[in-house]
């Protein structure tokens, strides 16, 4: 038997899938009209045409266009918060074999959002400090799970004693270039081919020579 508590239950559901669904579309249809127009040149009119819906909806989940592109930015960190610790997870253990899986789900994350990464470094610079500071603070807590992996491998003594810091943001510097410079790299390599080259690149400056026969799949030339 339903009950009315559980009519309401999957009545939020519903409004819960429904709302995520519009959300995406617009930000979507923000993503295509920006790459177009730029940022400054958009209207939510033309927003709300590209979506295929009405201003008055666009205005019922966002405050307005910066709050748009604060949206499209966060949407893209958002996925590699949720995808890139289950993604290490399921390479086990061990160090060398999670980083390279979340390297490898980073640059995926990148592929499927090519134009929103360029936009990113295009156009966050228009976001107010607040706005800028919640994307700075997003990035460094996306990146967590590749710090706390090479601190675990440089503990270990599978990597060496590197600046965590440093090669984490080095590495998500690569991945971006193939959105960034996707023009050049794209003709040139697939997705597997760039990210191999990346990893093998990155593996190769911080695990010690005598340890990179354990890793040869990882570390040997394609």
């Amino acid at each position: 038997m339903t009950t009315r508590h559980d009519a309401l239950t999957v009545d939020e559901a519903v409004r819960a899938v429904r709302t995520h669904s519009r959300r995406k579309q617009v930000l979507e249809a923000a993503v295509r009209l920006m790459e177009q127009t730029g940022f400054h040149q958009m209207s939510m009119q033309a927003l709300a045409d590209e979506a295929g819906v009405s201003v008055g909806l666009i205005y019922k989940y966002f405050g307005g266009k910066e709050d748009v592109l604060l949206a499209t930015v966060t949407a893209i960190l958002d996925a590699f918060r949720d995808q890139l610790e289950p993604a290490m997870d399921a390479a086990g253990e061990d160090p060398v074999e999670r980083l390279a899986a979340g390297m490898r789900r980073y640059l995926e994350v990148v592929d499927d959002n090519l134009d929103a990464v360029v936009l990113t470094y295009r156009e966050s610079r228009t976001l107010d400090k607040t706005g800028r500071e919640r994307i700075k603070e997003l990035e460094v807590a996306t990146s967590a799970p590749l710090r706390a992996t090479l601190e675990t491998g440089i503990a270990s003594g599978e990597f060496s004693p590197v600046d965590v810091d440093l090669i984490v943001f080095d590495f998500m510097l690569l991945a971006h270039g193939w959105a960034l410079k996707h023009w050049h790299f794209g003709p040139l390599y697939t997705l597997d081919e760039y990210t191999a080259r990346q990893i093998r690149f990155v593996l190769n400056s911080i695990i010690p020579a005598d340890r990179r026969e354990k890793y040869p799949d990882l570390l040997r030339q394609s």
